[in-house]
């Protein structure tokens, strides 16, 4: 069966948390085990994207989500809040399938880019991101809300690694 994007379904959340933890489990081998062993987003919030059309699952053979994305609109942008590819499907062209939906949905809604905040030394995160057309943003760049997001995304700890915020004309 062909790749499938879809909204997710709300029996779903569960799997995509379960999508969540087994990719994150990759961060432990680049020595960064406090991002393996976080916790994906609560069913709840997993719920407020889907409640707002903004939860999507590339699906495989028995319409099974093998991978989710969830987005918001911030500053006229469709801020991608989290990708996630489960490692058994990675490096097939699912996150890549994921986005160019995204970026669909972004167009379609009058929005003028795709944003995302990354880490910028882990190879599928930033590096993955600029070879798909995303640039690096300097801090001068930020818009409010991204700063926004940088400054939540500090009071959990993320800053303790190189993260960088980055965007993508749709």
């Amino acid at each position: 069966m062909p790749l499938r994007i879809r909204p997710a379904a709300p029996a779903e959340l569960p799997a995509l948390q379960d999508i969540e933890r087994a990719a994150g489990a990759l961060f432990r081998d680049l020595g960064m085990p406090e991002i393996a062993d976080d916790e994906p987003p609560g069913l709840d919030v997993l719920e407020r994207y889907r409640g707002a059309g903004r939860c999507w699952v590339a699906t495989e053979a028995g319409d099974r989500p093998i991978a989710y994305l969830v987005a918001e609109p911030v500053d006229g942008a469709l801020h991608i809040e989290q990708v996630s590819v489960h490692p058994r499907a990675a490096r097939q062209g699912v996150g890549r399938a994921l986005l160019a939906y995204a970026a669909g949905r972004a167009r379609e809604e009058g929005l003028t880019a795709l944003t995302l905040t990354t880490f910028a030394e882990v190879p599928w995160n930033a590096p993955y991101y600029a070879r798909l057309g995303f640039r690096t943003l300097d801090e001068r760049d930020l818009t409010p809300g991204l700063r926004a997001i940088r400054a939540r995304e500090a009071q959990h700890g993320l800053d303790r690694r190189p993260r960088v915020c980055m965007r993508a004309a749709v």
